[in-house]
């Protein structure tokens, strides 16, 4: 709608955000990095407490990211579409819950899809038990692939309540429409059969 915009984030080397970037301009030689910035000093630190060989693990994200511009560019929805790294481990994926989580208590309403077959496991499960709860729909043996729009309503002086609409996938079958919540009061469609089948067209796929 009027006043939102969304954009692709796709991120090959991790799944977390920085508090506080620090980003090289293209001047080196200025000791502020470009006209109107204030000198800092260089310092030369102690040696390290540690130094040792490390193969940081590749996590990938692939996510679509909702922001209310009229609220300052505020982050209100966000679309995980999950990858095989995600999944590949029980660290990874409580890395994925737990960003998933922290987005909800940031009242920014989350969906998860997931059509990733090589793992069985099923993240929104997941998270649901982290908040000791479950889904009955999902019986005993939650599928694989779904898809499922999250979102946490926390009124004042009164407990949290955590709604979800969850779909599982099937091969053959057409992708579920879900509410993606911009505001507690304001849904649009996500009709991700017609996203999936513009990206084909796009792609011819």
């Amino acid at each position: 709608p009027r006043g939102y915009i969304a954009g692709p984030q796709v991120h090959f080397s991790g799944s977390f955000e920085v508090d506080v970037g620090t980003f090289e301009k293209d001047d080196p030689d200025s000791p502020t990095g470009g006209a109107g910035g204030v000198g800092v000093a260089t310092w030369a630190p102690a040696r390290p407490t540690v130094a040792v060989q490390a193969d940081l693990p590749r996590v990938h994200d692939y996510e679509v990211r909702v922001y209310d511009m009229e609220r300052g560019r505020t982050l209100v929805a966000v679309i995980e579409i999950v990858s095989p790294s995600n999944k590949g481990s029980p660290d990874r994926r409580l890395e994925f819950v737990g960003k998933c989580v922290s987005l909800l208590r940031q009242r920014v309403s989350v969906i998860i899809v997931d059509i990733v077959t090589s793992y069985h496991f099923n993240l929104y499960a997941d998270l649901l038990a982290q908040l000791g709860e479950r889904d009955p729909t999902l019986g005993d043996d939650p599928p694989a692939t779904y898809a499922v729009a999250c979102r946490w309503l926390k009124p004042k002086r009164k407990p949290g309540v955590l709604e979800a609409w969850s779909h599982p996938l099937f091969i053959g079958q057409a992708l579920p429409v879900l509410p993606l919540w911009l505001s507690p009061t304001l849904a649009i469609k996500l009709e991700l059969e017609q996203s999936y089948e513009d990206t084909c067209r796009v792609l011819y796929i």
